[in-house]
């Protein structure tokens, strides 16, 4: 039986996971559950860990995988439960209502080139091929694209230099959300997203990489992260 903060945090991971693709960060979680310090979080993650509720994979920077939910959360309350896996890629978190685009075989998508996540390069504006995407791993509604990362400034995000990210197509982004942004027509990059006034914040996640502040007329959203791939 988990106590409050342990169902706390795991519904937080759960909820981060279906809408980013990628866990929350050891501070989000802090923020998140009113904590004074990460080594409270570090006792819940443990603690979840024991309970067989998520795995930590080694080697790999803040990769959590939720093996199960509780029945509070809307899990099995059977012995026999499974964990749906997405191969060679990121872990899918389980939900108790899949949709039915989630119900889908793996889809094509385009990668449209390569996207920085450090200093940004180029504008992405041709497709260089396509990736089989899991359907689970996409969005109801929208059209989805892939790109291939190049940089480190989104480790700590669980994202790593050569990865393919897929992305949902959108024009709004909410703070905290990480997106590709296009900065004066001719710039892309993956980032995370946050207002600052008249302001954008693109901030890294790698301590190596000073935060971006441009004004917000010169920044455009082209898209937020819903999934990614990884190949070993």
């Amino acid at each position: 039986m988990l106590t409050r903060k342990q169902l706390d945090l795991l519904d937080f991971i759960n909820k981060r996971m279906v809408r980013d693709g990628v866990p929350p960060s050891f501070d989000e979680m802090k923020e998140a559950l009113d904590l004074r310090s990460k080594s409270g979080i570090h006792r819940l993650i443990t603690a979840l860990e024991e309970r067989g509720f998520i795995r930590r994979l080694a080697h790999r920077a803040r990769a959590i995988e939720i093996v199960k939910l509780p029945e509070a959360l809307g899990g099995e309350s059977d012995d026999g439960f499974t964990p749906r896996v997405i191969e060679g890629g990121a872990a899918k978190p389980v939900a108790s209502t899949p949709t039915p685009i989630e119900t889908m075989h793996a889809m094509e998508l385009p990668v449209m080139g390569r996207i920085a996540a450090g200093v940004p390069i180029e504008a992405i504006s041709q497709v260089s091929h396509n990736v089989a995407v899991p359907g689970q791993m996409l969005r109801a509604g929208g059209d989805h694209y892939a790109l291939e990362v190049k940089g480190d400034s989104m480790i700590e995000a669980g994202i790593n230099d050569g990865d393919v990210v897929v992305i949902r197509e959108t024009k709004t982004a909410t703070n905290g959300d990480i997106v590709v942004a296009l900065v004066d027509g001719a710039e892309a990059t993956l980032k995370k997203f946050f207002h600052r006034g008249e302001m954008i914040a693109l901030e890294a996640a790698n301590p190596a990489y000073e935060t971006r502040l441009v004004p917000h007329d010169r920044v455009r959203v082209q898209g937020r992260l819903v999934g990614l791939i990884r190949t070993y």
